[in-house]
C-alpha cells in the first residue's frame, strides 16, 4: 500500500468519525422534543418527497432563484458519482466508473454538464448575495460568512473535478468525447504539469468534499442532509391543521410550547433544515406591512435554542449525584424560548395565513409552531393582547366572539322562512351560518344571499339557530385550546343529536375546522364550502341566468383558509365566469400567492398597532385593478376588504361582494 493511500485512509477515517459523532449528537436532540407520528401513508410521502425534494417543485415559485438552486441541487446529485469514485480510488486506485459499462458515458457526460451548471449557478448566487444584495438573502455577519464559505467550497470542488477530468482526457484521448467541458481545459494544460495537476486536483477535490461534509452540520446548509427527510416527514396535504390537546390525558404539566423541548421533534428537524432563504418572511403579510414578525427568524431561533439547551439537558442527566451545572449553564438552561429567544409581540402578529409554509421549499411548518407558542402564553401565563379578553369571554358565555346572545342567531334570516333543525329535522343539508354570518352586518348579506340561492335551487336545508356555537377556530388559533375544546365538543353533541351528515358553510374558517380538525374528535361529516355547493348546482342547471349582454371584469381575492389551506381556487372563479359576460381580472398576488386580508389568526379581534394595516395593503392592490367589483369567498375577508375600501374613500367606486351575492344578482328569482 502506497503512502498516498495510507494518508488518505487516515483522513477518511477521521472525517467519517467526526461526521458520525456530530450527526449523532444533533439527532439525539430530537429525542428530547415531543413525539409526533409521521410514519403513516408511506407511498404518499415517497411521492411527495420525489415531487418536492428531488423534483424541486416549490423552488421554482421564485423563478430566478429556483433555477439557480435547482442547478446546484441536481448538479450535486450527479457529483455523488464522482465523489464516490474519488473516495474508492483513494483506497483502491484501480477502481473506475468504467465498470458501469454502457452507463459510464451517460454518468460522465451528465456530471460534466451539471458541473458547468453548478459553476455558473454559484457565480450567479455570489453576485445576487454580495453585489445585488437581494434583501431576503441578507443576514448577520455569521450568515454572510457561512454563505461565502459554502459557495466557495462548492466552486472549488467543481473546479477541482473539472481539472482532474482534464488530466484524464490528456492521458486517455479516446474518452475526450465523454468530457464535454473539461476537454477545453485539457487543451491548455502544459505537458510537464499534467501529473502534478492530477494529484493536486484529486486531493483538493476529495479533501474539500470531506471538509465540506463536516462543516455542513454547523452551518445553515445543514439542510443538504436534512431537507429530504424533512420533506418526507412533512404534512403533505394542503392544510395547516392544528392538532388537538387531549385534556383528559393524565400527567400533562404544560400546555403549548414554552421551550424547545415542548415542540415536536419535527419542529426541531424543521429548524435544522431551514436554509435561511427568507422566502417565508418575504411573503408574510405582517412582515410586508412593517411588523416585527419574521417566520424565518422563529425557525432560526428554534435551532439556536436547541443547540444552547439540549447539550445542557443531556449533561444534567449524566451528572453524578451532588454535582450541579455551573451558574452560567443554569442561566442558559432556565431561559425560555418564548420571550427570551422570540418576541412575544411578534407571535401575536401572525395571521396564520400559511403563506410562509406555502413558499418554503422544504415544507417547514411555521404556523403550528406559532400556535403552540400562543397556547403556552394563553393557558400557562394568561399573557395575551387585552382585546382578546372580550372575545374569549364572549366565546365562553355566548358561543360567539361578539357580545350577542344566542337567541339573536336567527335574526339575520328575518323574512326568508329559513327553518331550524328543530323545526325541520328531515333536512338534507345543514347550513352552518357561523358567527360572522349571524351577527356581522356585512356577512349577514352573504348568509341571506346564499339561503335565497338554496331556496331557488329547491334545497331542503336547515340551520341550528340558537343551538349553533362558534366552531372554535378563533380560540384555537389564538392559543386558547381549552376553550376551543369545549366549543368543539358542544357542537359535536348538537350535530350528532340531529344526525347531521352534510354541512355547507359560507365561512372558510368553519369549513377548514369542520373538514380538517373535527375528525380528530371522532367526527365524519361531509363538509362543503358554499362556492363548491353553488358550482355544483349551476352544473345541475338549478339556476336560470338573466339575459345580460354586459361585459364585466371582476377583481378576485382568494381566502387563505379556502385556497392555501384546502387548495380550492378555481371553483369560485368558475361560478363568476359562468355568468354571461363576466370575467376574472387577477390581482398581482393571486391563487396560492394571494395576500391575506389580515383577519385570520384572531387578528379580526385584535388591534393592528404596528406598521401598515394588512387589509389596506391588500385593498390597495385589488382596487388598482380598476374593476368596480371585487369578489371574495369569506365573510372575514369581505369585512376587511369593505373596511379597506371605506378607509381609502372608494366605497362609491368599488363594491366588495361575496360570490353568492354576485350569483344571486344574475339569476332569475
Amino acid at each position: 500500500m502506497e503512502l498516498k493511500q495510507i494518508i488518505f485512509i487516515v483522513i477518511l477515517i477521521a472525517a467519517v468519525s467526526i461526521f458520525i459523532i456530530n450527526i449523532s449528537r444533533l439527532l439525539s436532540y430530537l429525542k428530547l422534543a415531543q413525539p409526533d407520528k409521521r410514519t403513516d401513508h408511506i407511498w404518499k410521502r415517497i411521492i411527495h418527497t420525489l415531487k418536492v425534494a428531488i423534483g424541486q417543485s416549490r423552488i421554482f415559485r421564485f423563478r430566478v432563484a429556483g433555477i439557480i438552486h435547482a442547478g446546484i441541487f441536481w448538479g450535486f446529485l450527479m457529483l455523488l458519482f464522482s465523489a464516490a469514485e474519488a473516495v474508492i480510488q483513494g483506497i483502491y486506485p484501480k477502481f473506475s466508473l468504467l465498470w458501469f459499462g454502457p452507463f459510464y458515458p451517460v454518468i460522465t457526460i451528465s456530471t460534466e454538464i451539471f458541473c458547468l451548471i453548478v459553476f455558473i449557478s454559484v457565480i450567479i448566487s455570489l453576485i445576487r448575495r454580495f453585489i445585488y444584495k437581494v434583501e431576503r438573502l441578507q443576514g448577520d455577519k455569521s450568515e454572510v460568512k457561512d454563505a461565502l464559505i459554502v459557495l466557495l467550497s462548492i466552486f472549488f470542488i467543481v473546479t477541482a473535478l473539472l481539472f482532474y477530468n482534464a488530466t484524464m482526457n490528456f492521458w486517455n484521448p479516446a474518452h475526450e468525447w465523454m468530457h464535454p467541458v473539461s476537454i477545453y481545459i485539457s487543451k491548455i494544460l502544459p505537458d510537464s504539469s499534467v501529473n502534478l495537476i492530477f494529484h493536486i486536483s484529486w486531493w483538493v477535490h476529495i479533501v474539500l468534499i470531506l471538509a465540506f461534509a463536516n462543516y455542513l452540520p454547523f452551518s445553515k446548509h445543514f439542510h443538504v442532509y436534512t431537507s429530504i427527510p424533512n420533506v418526507y416527514f412533512s404534512n403533505y396535504e394542503p392544510t395547516n391543521k392544528v392538532d388537538r390537546i387531549d385534556f383528559e390525558k393524565e400527567g400533562i404539566e404544560k400546555f403549548g410550547v414554552v421551550d424547545f423541548e415542548d415542540l415536536s421533534w419535527k419542529s426541531v428537524l424543521d429548524s435544522y433544515s431551514c436554509t435561511h432563504c427568507g422566502r417565508c418572511t418575504s411573503v408574510c403579510p405582517a412582515h410586508i406591512t412593517g411588523k416585527e414578525l419574521s417566520p424565518r427568524d422563529i425557525i432560526v431561533q428554534i435551532r439556536h435554542r436547541t443547540l444552547d439547551k439540549a447539550p445542557l439537558m443531556k449533561k444534567q442527566k449524566k451528572l453524578p449525584e451532588g454535582k450541579k451545572l455551573s451558574e452560567k449553564e443554569n442561566e442558559v438552561l432556565n431561559k425560555k424560548f418564548v420571550g427570551d429567544y422570540e418576541s412575544i409581540e411578534a407571535l401575536w402578529q401572525c395571521t396564520t395565513c400559511g403563506a410562509c409554509m406555502q413558499e418554503c421549499p422544504i415544507t417547514i411548518e411555521h404556523v403550528p409552531a406559532i400556535v403552540g407558542m400562543r397556547r403556552s402564553l394563553v393557558m400557562m401565563e394568561s399573557n395575551f393582547p387585552a382585546e382578546l379578553q372580550s372575545a374569549f369571554s364572549n366565546l365562553e358565555n355566548n358561543g360567539s366572539p361578539w357580545a350577542f346572545s344566542a337567541s339573536q342567531r336567527t335574526d339575520w334570516a328575518s323574512g326568508l322562512d329559513v327553518k331550524t333543525c328543530a323545526e325541520n329535522p328531515d333536512f338534507d343539508v345543514l347550513f352552518w351560518v357561523g358567527c360572522a354570518g349571524s351577527f356581522d352586518d356585512r356577512a349577514i348579506k352573504i348568509s341571506r344571499a346564499f339561503s335565497q340561492l338554496m331556496k331557488i335551487a329547491g334545497i331542503n336545508f336547515s340551520i341550528l339557530g340558537n343551538e349553533e356555537k362558534c366552531n372554535g377556530d378563533p380560540a384555537r388559533r389564538t392559543g386558547n385550546e381549552y376553550l376551543a375544546d369545549m366549543l368543539v365538543k358542544s357542537n359535536i353533541e348538537t350535530l350528532n343529536n340531529y344526525k347531521v351528515k352534510k354541512i355547507v358553510t359560507t365561512c372558510p374558517h368553519c369549513f377548514n375546522t369542520f373538514k380538517n380538525e373535527y375528525p380528530d374528535f371522532g367526527t365524519k361529516y361531509e363538509v362543503i364550502h358554499h362556492t363548491e355547493f353553488l358550482l355544483d348546482l349551476i352544473k345541475q342547471n338549478k339556476f336560470k341566468f338573466k339575459n345580460g349582454n354586459e361585459v364585466k371584469k371582476i377583481g378576485y381575492h382568494d381566502s387563505c383558509y379556502l385556497g392555501r389551506y384546502n387548495n380550492i381556487y378555481d371553483k369560485p372563479r368558475e361560478i363568476i365566469e359562468s355568468i354571461k359576460g363576466f370575467e376574472i381580472k387577477e390581482a398581482q398576488r393571486h391563487h396560492s400567492k394571494g395576500l391575506c386580508c389580515g383577519a385570520g389568526g384572531g387578528q379580526m379581534f385584535m388591534e393592528e398597532t404596528k406598521g401598515k394595516r394588512v387589509n389596506i395593503e391588500r385593498t390597495e392592490e385589488l382596487v388598482s385593478l380598476g374593476t368596480d367589483t371585487v369578489a371574495a369567498n369569506c365573510p372575514f375577508c369581505l369585512t376587511m376588504l369593505t373596511d379597506g375600501v371605506k378607509t381609502l374613500n372608494l366605497e362609491d367606486k368599488v363594491h366588495v361582494q361575496d360570490v353568492a351575492e354576485i350569483l344571486l344578482d344574475n339569476v332569475e328569482k
